[in-house]
């Protein structure tokens, strides 16, 4: 059979002219635009969807005013489709016509007419002198009986690989899609949120606005009725000065008869004091400071993947954020430690911590991100005026909350320790002198009796007198806990009890008293892991009534542990950390934990 013709010049015009701009297919189902371009319905659907401007035709950029019914409601080239359907039959018939001859790929004249079975390859009889010539041959209707189970064995292995790469183009394909979708709904949320929060703004707006103008019409109803008064007794003297005068311009007598009554009431005013200055409440409005607040509306995690976001529905928890965020590193920037000691939790949700060598106080979210901070200063007791030279910078060493949202922090200067009360945004309030000692002193708050605990050790190097003691937010010295010889307390902790833990540094222990100060129990003896401890520091109560302790360890990395309340080993919270040091909890469940010598802290969002 002849071989089929090309393509004449005249098919090949009329297949470009039935050509889509946007597949460089044939037209399928073509519909034209007001601009008269035509393009295939899908074609279309999935360009106007992708695009983010107003529709467009792709070849003019003329603006397309689409129907809500989209692509389906535009005229049909009718036309076009016929001739497409006209142009594939005939393409078909050529095909069906066309008959493949077997040439040989290095001689292209030639056919195939052996196979070498030496090289497992066809060759035409120009190979067979070339290259091939002594080499054993057979048929190529033998070889092709012999090879084929082979080409289909190889056949399918590459069908098969070839569907793994299919499913991972449709995977590709499906996580595209989840992820422009929740794109979507992240874009969705975050409007959603504004507009939320723009609507609580407009209403504290509007309460903000009619309070000013209740204290308003109070301040004018009181003025009002003072000037109602101070203007009859200005017109009762303007009336009688008035009748005077006239009568004794007209030179009449009559006005020796109302002498009296002028004399009477110029005696009643003569010396009389003004009206003093109402006292009206002034109204003022202090907008808040907005430069060191992180966004209000709410937090892009970014962490999830397009895996973690598969099947999202199927399986609770999956795509949510790792266990654990850690921030800082050593520095003196926004963000970065100097020997991070004591930490504290408000109920929040602000993390702030006690930085040791820069001598302030950092406060963060519970996501990480940094809030503001504030230097730790002591007002000196000797001045009368604030003034720069009236306040010494403090070392903090930890933090406590109280219970009216107030930090009590305990540091030392060059030449005193005591504990001073802030505000959350750094305003000192209050003040509590203690004995200067060469010792790290820790401090905690018992809410329910409003008291304030805080360590304290005297002495030498192995003769030290450690104790705990409690005092009330004026400073009165209300008792002592604990006083021990030879023990050195680092941290404590009160439970929703009132029972007081204290780490025992020195001692690789932790002493357990009750709510009256009496001694319960200790627990942990010198060793690694369990229930054995080294240097034991930060330690908090946790809301199911267990303990939480930083073993700061030696040569070997500290660990995190918990404990129950009567010192049982329970579980390793972590035990990757160089040298944790104190920790505290939120009531939203989160741990924080500082690492002095790392210069990070790491928040825990389950343990």
């Amino acid at each position: 059979m002849a071989a089929a013709k090309p393509q004449s010049l005249g098919q090949h015009i009329l297949q470009e002219e039935l050509t889509c701009s946007i597949c460089l297919e044939l037209f399928t189902r073509p519909k034209v635009l007001p601009c008269q371009h035509t393009f295939c319905q899908d074609c279309l659907q999935v360009y106007f969807a992708d695009s983010q401007e107003p529709s467009k035709c792709p070849t003019c950029d003329l603006e397309v005013s689409l129907s809500p019914e989209g692509v389906t409601c535009l005229p049909e080239n009718q036309s076009a489709a016929k001739m497409c359907e006209k142009l594939q039959k005939t393409a078909a018939n050529t095909d069906k016509q066309a008959k493949p001859r077997n040439r040989c790929s290095t001689h292209p004249s030639e056919d195939y007419r052996l196979y070498c079975t030496q090289c497992n390859v066809p060759v035409c009889y120009v190979c067979l002198e070339q290259t091939h010539d002594g080499h054993s041959m057979t048929s190529i209707k033998k070889a092709t009986r012999e090879r084929k189970p082979a080409v289909q064995t190889l056949l399918k292995e590459g069908k098969e690989i070839l569907g793994t790469y299919h499913d991972a183009l449709k995977d590709m394909r499906e996580d595209e899609k989840r992820l422009l979708e929740k794109k979507k709904e992240t874009d969705r949320n975050i409007i959603e949120a504004y507009e939320r929060t723009l609507k609580e703004f407009e209403r504290t707006a509007n309460r903000l606005r009619q309070r000013i103008q209740e204290k308003h019409d109070e301040n004018t109803a009181a003025r009002q009725r003072q000037m109602e008064s101070v203007q009859r007794e200005v017109d009762e003297l303007a009336a009688a000065c008035e009748r005077a005068e006239q009568e004794m311009t007209q030179g009449d007598e009559t006005f020796l008869v109302r002498e009296d009554c002028l004399t009477e009431v110029v005696k009643r005013y003569r010396g009389a004091p003004l009206p003093p200055p109402l006292r009206t409440q002034v109204i003022d409005f202090h907008p808040k400071n907005f430069d060191n607040m992180p966004e209000s509306l709410g937090e892009i995690v970014v962490g999830a993947t397009a895996a973690m976001l598969k099947g999202k529905g199927d399986h609770q928890g999956q795509g949510r954020q790792q266990d654990r965020v850690t921030f800082g590193g050593q520095g003196s920037e926004e963000g970065k430690f100097d020997q991070p000691f004591g930490v504290a939790v408000s109920e929040e949700g602000e993390i702030f911590v006690a930085d040791f060598g820069n001598r302030r106080i950092q406060v963060f979210t519970l996501q990480g991100t940094f809030v503001r901070q504030f230097p730790t200063v002591m007002l000196n007791r000797v001045s009368k005026q604030r003034d720069s030279a009236s306040f010494q910078r403090m070392y903090p060493h930890d933090v406590a909350m109280d219970g009216e949202g107030n930090l009590w922090v305990v540091g030392n200067t060059d030449s005193t320790q005591a504990a001073v009360q802030y505000n959350k945004q750094g305003r000192v309030l209050s003040r509590i002198d203690l004995l200067h000692t060469n010792w790290f002193r820790s401090v905690a708050m018992d809410t329910r009796r409003n008291q304030l605990l805080i360590t304290k050790a005297t002495g030498d190097f192995g003769t030290w007198q450690g104790d705990v003691e409690v005092f009330t937010p004026d400073g009165t010295l209300v008792r002592t806990v604990g006083e021990q010889q030879g023990k050195r307390p680092r941290y404590l902790a009160v439970d929703s009890e009132g029972n007081i833990f204290v780490s025992q540094f020195t001692h690789h222990s932790v002493s357990v008293f009750d709510r009256d100060g009496e001694f319960k129990l200790k627990f942990g003896e010198e060793g690694n892991g369990g229930n054995r401890l080294i240097r034991p520091s930060g330690i908090c109560a946790v809301y199911s009534g267990n303990v939480v302790l930083c073993d700061t360890g030696t040569t070997e990395p500290g660990r995190v542990a918990m404990f129950d309340n009567f010192g049982r080993f329970l579980k390793n919270v972590a035990t990757d950390m160089k040298r944790p040091w104190a920790v505290a909890m939120a009531i939203q469940g989160q741990l924080v934990v500082t690492d002095c010598q790392d210069h990070t802290v790491t928040i825990f969002h389950s343990i």
